[in-house]
């Protein structure tokens, strides 16, 4: 089987192909060009790499959020593009069960967070002890204090994602030696483990016309319109 796996969820864009659950070709950019700059030139690049084309392709994955509202628009409309485009299937992979794979193996519980602006972060957290996510606390959106203060207080907690970087301090302010605070190569998220995820979980597969975003709340432009109108 043959997969496409593209992210612009976050700061980070990447596309992966893998056949037959290897990975065949892997590109991760951060750089300063737009998402919408970058991605199509990639997938190219990546299926070139790798003699393949769109039409070799059997499933189409993406993570398709929590993450930034506009690069995840850009990800999901460009994995059912070429989903409709082929007429083949298209897998939805939850961004912070990707990002927990960064750390398969860990014995504590692996806790990504992403920066969901105004003091809050996005977040869930995973026993990956197996090497697959297990999630053991369901997605939200709050104050990392309020976050950590839901965790459990008797294992070790690794934290992922690009709301590290935001909030590493106060990270380890709050929890001390119990945090692992991971080097800058596992803290994004790895394209990679979208493709895996979504070989791992067929039940997921959607038609192009059923794919859709995972968002936690309403875009800050929304937001800002409901709040002007309840001020009326």
């Amino acid at each position: 089987m043959n997969i496409l796996a593209i992210d612009t969820s976050g700061p980070v864009a990447g596309c992966c192909v893998l056949s037959d659950g290897k990975v065949v070709h892997l590109i991760e950019m951060e750089h300063g060009l737009t998402h919408s700059e970058t991605i199509m030139t990639a997938v190219d690049q990546a299926l070139s790499a790798s003699g393949l084309s769109c039409r070799d392709m059997d499933l189409f994955a993406v993570a398709a959020g929590p993450g930034s509202f506009t690069g995840v628009r850009l990800g999901v409309c460009a994995a059912k593009g070429f989903a409709h485009a082929t007429g083949k299937p298209c897998a939805p992979v939850h961004a912070l069960e990707a990002l927990s794979m960064n750390l398969a193996g860990f014995d504590g519980l692996v806790c990504p967070i992403l920066d969901a602006r105004r003091g809050q972060v996005y977040c869930a957290a995973f026993d990956v002890s197996s090497g697959m996510p297990r999630r053991t606390m369901e997605d939200d959106a709050v104050a990392l204090e309020e976050f950590i203060a839901r965790l459990p207080g008797d294992c070790r907690l690794a934290f992922v994602g690009d709301g590290l970087p935001v909030h590493r301090e106060k990270i380890r302010a709050l929890l001390g030696e119990r945090a692992f605070l991971p080097p800058a190569n596992l803290v994004s998220l790895r394209t990679d483990a979208v493709g895996l995820l979504a070989l791992a979980h067929p039940e997921t597969w959607v038609p192009a016309h059923a794919l859709q975003a995972v968002y936690l709340r309403k875009p800050q432009a929304e937001r800002e319109r409901m709040e002007k109108l309840n001020h009326v």
